[in-house]
């Protein structure tokens, strides 16, 4: 499993959307009203409807960087962690990707993509996680 980051107004390294399983967006109350932000969103919420690849917002930009930068582990995740604490990355979009899918099945993901897809069942076409502050 494979983590990008998609900052705005760039293009996707790879142009194969077959290998993106997943597209966290994050944003906090400040981002709601930053409208390129929410332009920026809407534009990849389509391009993922459109390729069939699951949404999950996630309303705490900040505790999703410390989670992906923290939980990497090795001495290069203290160093991500330091260089994290003196600018924070942009992390508004994070696509997950998974290059063999049909070779790996990781449960906490199949079951992040089940709740995803009995969210769109309840007509919440991209479900909000609430990530609680340390």
């Amino acid at each position: 499993m494979t983590l990008e980051e998609f900052a705005a107004g760039e293009q996707k390294p790879e142009g194969d959307p077959d290998n993106v399983v997943l597209c966290l967006l994050a944003a906090d109350e400040d981002d709601d009203r930053d409208v390129a932000l929410q332009i920026h969103f809407t534009l990849i919420q389509a391009f993922c409807c459109e390729n069939d690849i699951n949404i999950l917002r996630v309303s705490n930009p900040g505790r999703l960087a410390e989670l992906l930068l923290l939980g990497t582990g090795g001495p290069a995740s203290a160093a991500a962690a330091a260089a994290a604490a003196e600018q924070p990355p942009d992390l508004h979009c994070v696509l997950v990707t998974n290059p063999h899918s049909s070779q790996w099945k990781d449960p906490a993901l199949s079951q992040l993509i089940c709740f995803c897809r009995e969210s769109r069942y309840m007509d919440q076409w991209v479900p909000v996680i609430n990530l609680p502050e340390r």
